[in-house]
């Protein structure tokens, strides 16, 4: 997953008081912050209800000892409650996982990547800091693991775009960080590059690199709490027979 955090860096805007850290690319979207919000408050949900299922273990081995009915009653009634929420966080990493999809980073790329800087300012800091730190996770992204774009270097080709819209078909058909470098950072051959020749030109596609290991973290997760949810379900009839059989 270290590579997608390499996408994650950085605060929201530089004069973000709060401090909180959020991903430029999750965060550029009709609703800022909704989603990526959503995607990881699913895991802080879980972390919350698997230390709660631990403290409420202890006392329920307690319980049992005691064989006090009212006691038996609280611990049946926090196991369902806690039992809700993780039912929740399941379901919320598992539908929110189907949010990385290629083309909500193929959007972002091409209305982001490369657009020019507002002047306004104090009030479009946000926007100039979203647009430059798209541009150069990008940037980084595309070099160190030499691909280019979303699905591939068609993708700057066949769709209008910001990039197209500063450089020529003829000088930039793609970004110059899809091409060849060697171990000094140089061009390998920069005019092989331009018209599409490999291994000159990085063919392969972005998203396996980013999206991908981000819904395999959605499914795991998910899956994984809707196992100890099964378990939880019988360890729950389990509780409430033995109140319903305590005298």
């Amino acid at each position: 997953m270290e590579e997608v955090f390499v996408l994650q860096g950085g605060l929201r805007s530089n004069h973000d008081l709060q401090g909180r850290f959020r991903s430029p690319l999750l965060s550029d979207h009709a609703n800022p912050g909704q989603c990526d919000d959503c995607v990881f408050g699913g895991t802080w949900i879980g972390l919350f209800t698997g230390l709660a299922y631990f403290c409420t273990s202890i006392l329920g081995m307690y319980c049992i000892m005691k064989s006090k009915r009212i006691l038996l009653l609280v611990y049946i009634l926090l196991m369902v409650f806690i039992f809700c929420f993780e039912t929740a966080s399941c379901i919320t990493a598992i539908t929110h996982g189907d949010y990385f999809v290629p083309n909500m980073f193929l959007k972002q790329m091409l209305r982001r990547y490369n657009k020019p800087l507002p002047d306004a300012v104090p009030s479009s800091l946000d926007e100039i800091y979203m647009t430059s730190e798209i541009t150069r996770s990008w940037n980084r992204f595309m070099t160190e693991k030499q691909c280019c774009g979303v699905y591939g270097p068609q993708d700057w080709v066949n769709y209008s775009s910001e990039f197209r819209l500063q450089n020529s078909d003829a000088d930039f058909p793609w970004p110059r960080q899809c091409c060849q470098q060697d171990a000094q950072g140089q061009l390998t051959n920069l005019n092989a590059c331009k018209i599409g020749v490999s291994p000159f030109l990085s063919t392969r596609g972005c998203f396996d690199f980013m999206g991908g290991p981000l819904q395999r973290q959605a499914w795991g997760v998910g899956w994984f709490g809707f196992a100890i949810q099964c378990w939880t379900f019988v360890v729950i009839i389990g509780a409430i027979y033995y109140y319903v059989k305590l005298d």
